[in-house]
């Protein structure tokens, strides 16, 4: 049983693959800034001896790894789940 989404008959399927790329684009450069942003407060505030802006930055360095690792590893998701649904 071969199960795979027609995307031949949809109107406009094109253009929200586009914004959809678009998006993901955009959420990977925002994490990298929000990477780059967190690990010099992060540094900032252990130089500084001031823990709690240490912790702030390391918590932004996480989260930004975090959102990155889930956008960038969606695709690759989605694309095992529908293989998956081939195999059923």
């Amino acid at each position: 049983m071969n199960v795979f989404p027609d995307f031949n008959g949809l109107t406009g399927i094109g253009r929200l693959r586009d914004v959809v790329g678009a998006l993901l684009t955009i959420t990977l450069i925002a994490s990298v800034a929000t990477l780059v942003v967190s690990g010099i407060v992060w540094a900032f505030g252990v130089s500084t001896g001031n823990y709690r802006l240490a912790s702030r930055g390391r918590t932004g360095v996480l989260v930004a790894l975090g959102v990155a690792v889930l956008a960038g590893g969606g695709v690759a998701l989605l694309n095992w789940l529908i293989g998956i649904g081939n195999k059923l």
